[in-house]
């Protein structure tokens, strides 16, 4: 079954203006189905072949030379060298859509275009499916069966696939292809551990020296493994708004899971009922809203230009987004009927900004139908939360 995805319009829209395009995200997240059903007449190969990409990395010109035009470079970051003779192709040719790059490992991907391929090319960084691209191809799919099974598409297209199982399978490959070969990882325990701390933190704000100390490590090594974590899709790292007023408001970044199938699998959890008892759904469910935005962005091609807002006295907004120096914000409640009570936040930020700061204000909750809690503030479902940016 294949899931309608939003980047589709994206990538034929770069495709038509640049002679590169280079498409980017984690694993399995269906990078290469996407590109192959979007240009079926374009040549593919795939570099994970070690052949392959030995003859790429060793005999650029004659693996380029043998292939035909359009082509699709699959898991590119195996062969670097092969970035410097795509640029001499295409300085000699700037026709668009020649070439289409594809990779999972980010910081190898970025380091060969920043080197190379600098201003010849468009790139795409791409994610799993949101809840709102399945719900278009699968009418009757429930947001909580999303929470917890996560948005990789072979958990959709294979319903009877056991999310427990697929996931332990993704973190070994994970841990063993990119994790292991990038860091040097002396003990795969030690990182692994390291992933279940940071799971049950999805939501909060980070802190290095806690993280470190709770799995036994050096700060600058949870550092370093954020880093490639965030680097491999995996994480991302919200940072707080602020003006010049900054020094009142809290400068540590918040963490979140990209999959909340995979943050729920990392935290233990077997089975739904688990996580809906558990104290961390509220986390859960922030992750859920915060990483559909973010998807939003990211399928047009845009940065997602979004915040969180807390100041040093615990007032707080789970995601701000400016637009012309005012705000849309949002809170995130796993609540089916939220209350003027849980509109404090937004109010502080429009004490704080001024009255006039505020856009529009939206708590994002299970409720089936939006309905105003003030004259600038909603309850919407959490599936469309996109819908009101």
């Amino acid at each position: 079954m294949w899931i309608t995805r939003k980047y589709e319009n994206t990538l034929e829209t770069v495709f038509q203006q640049f002679p590169v395009v280079v498409l980017t995200g984690a694993r399995q997240v269906g990078k290469t189905s996407l590109v192959r059903k979007i240009f079926p007449d374009s040549d593919y190969v795939s570099l994970d072949v070690p052949s392959l990409a030995e003859q790429a990395e060793q005999r650029p010109l004659d693996f380029l030379s043998s292939r035909k035009e359009p082509l699709i470079i699959d898991e590119i970051q195996y062969a670097p060298s092969l970035f410097r003779y795509v640029k001499i192709l295409v300085d000699e040719n700037k026709t668009p859509g020649r070439f289409i790059l594809s990779g999972s490992q980010n910081f190898l991907l970025m380091q060969g275009i920043s080197e190379s391929l600098a201003g010849r090319c468009a790139v795409l960084n791409m994610m799993n499916l949101s809840f709102s691209e399945i719900k278009e191809t699968i009418p009757d799919a429930e947001e909580n069966r999303y929470l917890f099974t996560g948005g990789f598409p072979e958990l959709w297209s294979g319903p009877d696939i056991e999310p427990g199982f697929w996931y332990a399978s993704y973190l070994s490959t994970y841990l063993e292809r990119d994790v292991r070969n990038i860091l040097n990882v002396g003990s795969l325990r030690d990182f692994d551990r390291f992933l279940r701390s940071l799971a049950i933190r999805t939501g909060q704000i980070l802190s290095y020296s806690d993280l470190a100390r709770d799995v036994g490590i050096a700060p600058n090594t949870a550092k370093n493994w954020i880093s490639v974590l965030q680097a491999s899709g995996q994480i991302v790292l919200l940072e707080p708004y602020h003006r010049n007023l900054g020094k009142r408001l809290i400068k540590s970044p918040k963490l979140y899971f990209c999959d909340t199938g995979l943050a729920a699998f990392l935290m233990g959890f077997e089975k739904w009922d688990e996580v809906v008892r558990h104290p961390v759904i509220g986390a859960l469910w922030e992750t859920h809203v915060v990483m559909q935005i973010i998807r939003h962005y990211m399928s047009q091609g845009k940065r997602p230009a979004i915040w969180f807002w807390r100041t040093v006295h615990g007032a707080e907004v789970d995601i701000l987004i400016e637009k012309a120096g005012r705000f849309i914000a949002m809170e995130a409640k796993f609540s089916e009927n939220p209350d003027r009570s849980q509109v404090k936040g937004i109010h502080a930020l429009q004490n704080f900004y001024g009255d006039e700061s505020l856009i529009s204000g939206y708590i994002v909750c299970r409720t089936p139908h939006p309905y105003p809690l003030s004259d600038q503030v909603q309850a919407v479902p959490g599936g469309d939360a996109e819908k009101y940016l």
